[in-house]
C-alpha cells in the first residue's frame, strides 16, 4: 500500500481554512414579486433595487396589522392574543427555516462528498452491550466502513462484533487477537492498535471513533466534509490547550483539555475524529499505550488545520468506560507530557 499520490476526491491541505462562513443578517438575494400573471415583474432583485413590487402594485396599507400591531401611530399595538399569537408565529417560522437550512447543508454535503471513501475504526475491549450500539448506530446512520480489531474477547465482545459482521459483510470487517488491552495488564497498546488500524484501511479518510460513543444521525458527513474542503481533520470535540501548557506548567487533568468552541481548534479528541488516511500515517504516537491524551498528542503532530463543525452534530455518549484510576492517571500523565514537549519545540 502506497499514499505517493494525494487522494483524488479529498482537496489540497490549505493553510487557511475558514470553517463557516458569516452572513450580513440580510437577505440580500432579494424576494420573488408578489404577482405571477403575465407581463408582471416576479425576479429576485437585491437589497437597495427598483423592480421589487409587480408593475401596478401599491404599498400594503396596514402591513403592521399582519404581525399583530394595529397600525395606527397614536396606538401602543396589541397586546392580546393576536400579539402573541404572531410571535409564536414568528419563532416557529425561524425555528423552521433554520430546520430546513441544516437539513439542504447536510444534503449539500452528502452529495459533494459522496465519492470519498471513508472507515470507521473501533477499539474493541469490552463492553459487549456499548460495542453492538455504536457499530449499529454507524451502519443505520452512515455508509462507511467500520473496521475492528476485538483485543482478548472480553466478556463476549468480539462474538458480538462476528454476529455483527455475519450479518452485514460488505459493511463490517473484524480482526481479532489474543492480546489483551494495556490497561487490563496485556500487551495491547492504544498506539500500536490504532497504528495497525490505521494501515489495515484504504480509505481516504478514517474516522477514530470509541465504543462509548453512539450517533444518533449523521454525525460523519459533517466531518468528512470539512476533510474534503481542505482541514487535515475534523472532530466532534475540540480541545484548546492552556496557555500555562505552552510555559511548561504544571495543570490539573481538567485544566489540560479545555473545551474548544466551533470552527479552528488546537486539538481534537479521538472519541469521534476523521482524519485525512495518509496525514495521520507517521502522526500516530506508537508508542502511547493508553488512549486519553494521546488524541492530542495525535493532533499536534498533523500538519494542517483541525477544526470542529459549526452546528452540534447528532452524537451521545453511553455510559463511562472506566479504569483503574491509578492506571489512567499515570498513563494520561505521560501522553500529557509528549503533548508539552511538542508545543515547547513548535
Amino acid at each position: 500500500m502506497t499514499d505517493a499520490k494525494p487522494p483524488a476526491h479529498l482537496r489540497p491541505l490549505r493553510a487557511e481554512q475558514v470553517a463557516g462562513s458569516s452572513g450580513t443578517g440580510r437577505d440580500t438575494a432579494g424576494g420573488a414579486g408578489a404577482g405571477t400573471g403575465a407581463g408582471e415583474n416576479t425576479g429576485a432583485t437585491g437589497v437597495g433595487t427598483a423592480g421589487v413590487r409587480p408593475r401596478g402594485a401599491h404599498a400594503r396599507l396596514n402591513p403592521a396589522a399582519e404581525l399583530g400591531f394595529s397600525g395606527d401611530p397614536s396606538q401602543q399595538g396589541d397586546t392580546g392574543e393576536a400579539m402573541v399569537h404572531a410571535q409564536r408565529t414568528w419563532d416557529g417560522t425561524l425555528a423552521t427555516n433554520r430546520l430546513d437550512a441544516l437539513g439542504v447543508d447536510l444534503e449539500r454535503q452528502r452529495m459533494e462528498t459522496k465519492d470519498v471513501t471513508v472507515s470507521v475504526s473501533l477499539l474493541v475491549d469490552g463492553w459487549p452491550v456499548d460495542v453492538r450500539k455504536s457499530v449499529q448506530s454507524v451502519i443505520d446512520h452512515t455508509n462507511a466502513r467500520v473496521l475492528a480489531l476485538d483485543l482478548g474477547d472480553i466478556e463476549g465482545s468480539g462474538g458480538v462484533l462476528d454476529e455483527l459482521a455475519d450479518r452485514y459483510p460488505d459493511r463490517i470487517a473484524v480482526w481479532h487477537v489474543t492480546e489483551l488491552p494495556h490497561w487490563r495488564g496485556g500487551t495491547a497498546t492504544w498506539g500500536e492498535c490504532r497504528t495497525k488500524l490505521l494501515r489495515l484501511d484504504e480509505a481516504e479518510v478514517h474516522v477514530l471513533m470509541d465504543t462509548d460513543i453512539v450517533l444518533r444521525g449523521d454525525a460523519l458527513t459533517p466531518l468528512v466534509a470539512a476533510v474534503a474542503e481542505g482541514a487535515v481533520a475534523a472532530g466532534w470535540r475540540g480541545v484548546e490547550l492552556p496557555e500555562g501548557a505552552r510555559r511548561g506548567v504544571e495543570l490539573a487533568e481538567g485544566a489540560r483539555r479545555q473545551a474548544a468552541e466551533p470552527g479552528k481548534a488546537r486539538a481534537l479528541t479521538g472519541e469521534l475524529m476523521a482524519v485525512r488516511r495518509s496525514a495521520a500515517l507517521g502522526a500516530l504516537p506508537e508508542d502511547a499505550n493508553y488512549g486519553r491524551n494521546a488524541d492530542l498528542e495525535l493532533s499536534l503532530a498533523l500538519h494542517g488545520e483541525l477544526v470542529v463543525p459549526e452546528e452540534p452534530l447528532p452524537v451521545a455518549r453511553l455510559g463511562a468506560h472506566d479504569v483503574d484510576a491509578d492506571y489512567e492517571e499515570r498513563e494520561s500523565r505521560r501522553n500529557y507530557d509528549a503533548v508539552l514537549h511538542i508545543m515547547g519545540t513548535s
